[in-house]
């Protein structure tokens, strides 16, 4: 016999109007009770009927999330995170990306506003103007970008890079690079205000540059040629493209330069030799991004990032 939300109701000792609004209106319902019925659906294997929710409650039970580069391997597992969190409150997640291009996310968040409930737009590129329009059709919420009077989570970047730039200080670097991202990334901007002023460095800006594995590569001539020992790059993919195009100019990681990435990608700790980087808490803000969407709450939350040493850096030569 197919498990009932009077059943949900009288398992956890609710009224069956507070199990409905669990699943159909989660921000009318206080977090433990929340917690509580959820709990129960999943453990007697209720599931509600999706159709019927949708015709009473206006809502579809889908949710979009749109990334910049899906190939870039810092989003996978923001994605994943982001899918899980949705699946255990019943949601389905649509996920889309832009190839960077911030008309494809007017695009997108246009389509989706006709087939899900809420968005969450990850590391956007489109300008504030652009963007305070876009989010103002549909609910959204926000990751790696700031705008006002919309509900944000964002990664503490600009402590990490600063971390990372005095790490290269500790180690004896004093002229340095920082490999910036893309010109309308809130990221790289948040970057560049906190390397700008770091004590005993002296920080050379090279960029803006696509925030691939080529735009790394490109701009290493331009990095061997700038007289540095140090380098902090956007992303892993970024920096990883940065030392293959070093190696063939003949400038060894870490024995000439070093080299610091931003993400702790799978990509980074694969890499030989290993990355030193950035790690990013990207799980942790899938699943606050979905929980916020999900419960309508307003909130701008700062999740913290670390530094993680390994082998792409060493004090510069001369100094033991």
């Amino acid at each position: 016999m197919a498990v009932t939300i009077r059943d949900v109701a009288r398992a956890c000792g609710v009224h069956v109007s507070t199990v409905s609004r669990t699943f159909s209106a989660p921000h009318m319902v206080n977090a433990e009770t929340r917690t509580r019925v959820l709990s129960a659906a999943e453990e007697l294997g209720y599931r509600p009927n999706r159709a019927a929710r949708s015709l009473t409650t206006g809502r579809t039970g889908n949710l979009g999330l749109i990334v910049a580069d899906l190939a870039n391997p810092f989003f996978p597992p923001l994605i994943k995170a982001a899918q899980a969190a949705a699946r255990a409150r019943d949601y389905h997640l649509f996920v889309a990306d832009t190839d960077e291009d911030p008309a494809k996310e007017e695009e997108l968040v246009l389509a989706f506003s006709k087939q899900v409930d809420g968005v969450v737009l990850c590391s956007p590129r489109a300008s504030n103007k652009a963007l305070e329009k876009l989010v103002g059709t549909i609910p959204s919420v926000l990751v790696n970008r700031r705008l006002r009077g919309v509900t944000t989570v964002l990664m503490d970047v600009a402590r990490g890079a600063r971390t990372a730039m005095e790490h290269l200080a500790g180690l004896g670097h004093r002229r340095v690079a920082l490999v910036a991202g893309p010109a309308g990334s809130w990221t790289s901007g948040e970057i560049r205000k906190a390397v700008a002023d770091v004590p005993g460095l002296d920080t050379v800006v090279i960029g803006p540059n696509a925030p691939t594995e080529e735009g790394g590569t490109a701009v290493a001539a331009q990095v061997a040629a700038a007289g540095v020992t140090g380098v902090l790059a956007y992303n892993d993919l970024v920096a990883i493209g940065l030392i293959e195009g070093l190696d063939e100019l003949g400038v060894s990681v870490p024995g000439d330069v070093s080299v610091i990435g931003i993400d702790d990608s799978i990509t980074g700790r694969l890499y030989r030799p290993k990355l030193t980087t950035v790690a990013m808490p990207t799980a942790d803000a899938g699943r606050m991004a979905v929980d916020l969407l999900i419960t309508s709450m307003s909130a701008a939350t700062l999740l913290e990032t670390h530094l993680v040493v390994r082998e792409t850096t060493a004090p510069p030569k001369g100094i033991p």
